[in-house]
């Protein structure tokens, strides 16, 4: 991917897009083809770290022993003692937990009891402490070092609908930093993808609230599809693929 044509279309977003009263993130798009997804070989759930973080704090739980309690309390922004666990009872407040939480780090030694507890909860919306992310850590470990980590990384899931969707930046970040970001998760995608030349069907930026623009057109070599490629974003070609894009 062109790094030129990710900041072409980021210019053009900040110039035709309605200004909001607050920062905007972006959101990359990809919609997939000729995969089938009832085959869970073709499906994805990935992770990829970025170099730039991507401009919103991602907050981090932690379900620690009295050996990090102390770390986690000034580094997290939730810690949770495992004395602590009878007040999680609740489904309802496990699940509130989970809603405002990006990610979970749990201490070795009491993961057992984290996923008896909260596995239920967490598990089915993928945010139970991962150990291939780090974030099942021992007794001695340097929180600060993975909670710096998780705020480069995104994850990848496809499992029903063929269609990838993750923030990647915000309005406030350096047009050069998000279009790293961009270019860091289109491959990590295609190298995980059946087929890396027959896997993406179309490619897309947009803001919070803004319409989604066309990434994979080459503007100066392909002027003539460009524009007409453009003219059909939304109305026409890309609808399809745009009334299942988030907002």
């Amino acid at each position: 991917m062109d790094q030129q044509r990710v900041l072409q279309v980021l210019k053009e977003l900040k110039n035709t897009g309605t200004k909001r009263n607050f920062v905007q993130s972006y959101d990359f798009i990809i919609n997939l083809k000729n995969v089938d997804l009832k085959k869970p070989e073709q499906q994805l759930d990935f992770f990829i770290t970025l170099n730039n973080a991507v401009g919103r704090k991602r907050k981090v739980g932690a379900f620690v022993g009295p050996e990090l309690l102390q770390q986690a309390q000034q580094v997290c922004e939730k810690a949770i003692s495992l004395d602590q666990f009878p007040e999680y009872q609740s489904k309802k407040i496990i699940k509130k937990l989970a809603k405002e939480l990006d990610f979970f780090i749990a201490q070795a030694t009491i993961m057992p009891k984290v996923a008896l507890q909260f596995g239920k909860a967490l598990g089915p919306r993928g945010k139970m402490p991962n150990p291939k992310l780090g974030c099942v850590v021992p007794p001695g470990a340097n929180l600060k070092v993975l909670y710096d980590k998780l705020q480069k990384i995104v994850v990848v899931k496809v499992k029903t609908h063929p269609m990838i969707q993750v923030m990647v930046g915000t309005e406030a970040m350096q047009d050069n930093d998000v279009a790293d970001n961009v270019i860091t998760v289109y491959n990590g995608v295609i190298h995980q993808l059946p087929s890396e030349k027959n896997n993406i069907k179309s490619i897309y930026l947009k803001t919070t609230m803004g319409k989604p623009l066309r990434l994979d057109v080459d503007l100066a070599e392909k002027p003539e599809r460009a524009e007409k490629a453009k003219r059909k974003t939304l109305p026409a070609q890309a609808k399809k693929d745009a009334a299942e894009i988030k907002p």
